[in-house]
């Protein structure tokens, strides 16, 4: 697997990163918290890495970071074909680590935004509850700017089941049934290009029982079984939810 880069933020070099010293960074924020905890209570959780796979816009060219227009809905593909994922340029860069914790109890550290103003995010958009996800028909589950009678603004708001995550906290669940953040996707930021690539995720995986739930709709869907579980390789578009979606619920 390929060694993770980060962006030196400048805009003349991408500096190759020690997979260690990669781990460690988003790890340590659980590092603090689990001294404080018995021994065996949880453990810290380590990114899982996938194929780098670049963003690209709707021709086929690498997204640039400075086009994603604030507070709008971006979705895309990754690490599967079929598993939609959340891009979002915040208006406030957040905290450069935050410790969150999984259903099972394992702590992780999400490395928060990067970017030229550190202010891009990505998450799962599977929501953590039941799996409600963004379809070609209907998407449930949206970032929401505005206040409303459900929620407060500037969330991650699943109007199936009513769970609300934090986007500049991790995806930290704020209200709502939902067990756990959503997994967050570790971005990669080429400073010298302003182009973005996803690494891996960090946090809990919903892809396993998101399978298992929607296998015979994704079958339909793409035409076979085996199509929807393909690992994304090289590339993936990005689009505005309101272009890839017919329809987005509100509440």
């Amino acid at each position: 697997m390929a060694t993770p880069v980060v962006a030196r933020e400048s805009a003349h070099e991408v500096e190759p990163m020690d997979r260690r010293e990669f781990l460690r960074r988003c790890a340590a924020a659980s590092g603090a918290a689990a001294l404080v905890q018995h021994a065996g209570s949880y453990a810290a959780a380590t990114p899982h890495l996938y194929a780098r796979v670049v963003l690209t816009d709707v021709h086929g060219e690498p997204l640039r970071a400075r086009s994603i227009t604030a507070e709008t809905n971006y979705v895309f593909q990754y690490p599967y074909a079929a598993t939609p994922c959340f891009l979002l340029r915040l208006t406030n860069a957040p905290p450069a680590v935050a410790t969150l914790r999984r259903q099972d109890g394992a702590t992780y550290g999400w490395p928060g935004g990067v970017g030229p103003d550190k202010c891009i995010v990505a998450f799962s958009a599977i929501c953590a509850h039941k799996l409600a996800y963004p379809t070609r028909d209907v998407s449930f589950i949206r970032y929401q700017r505005d206040r409303s009678s459900t929620s407060s603004g500037n969330v991650i708001h699943c109007c199936a089941d009513h769970s609300v995550y934090d986007p500049a906290d991790g995806a930290r669940v704020v209200a709502g049934p939902a067990p756990q953040p959503l997994a967050a996707i570790v971005l990669e930021y080429d400073a010298a290009k302003d182009t973005l690539a996803a690494l891996g995720t960090v946090g809990a995986e919903q892809f396993d029982a998101f399978f298992q739930k929607y296998d015979y709709k994704l079958t339909l869907e793409y035409g076979n079984a085996a199509r929807p579980r393909q690992t994304v390789e090289r590339t993936t578009v990005v689009r505005e939810l309101a272009n890839y979606c017919r329809t987005t619920i509100q509440c």
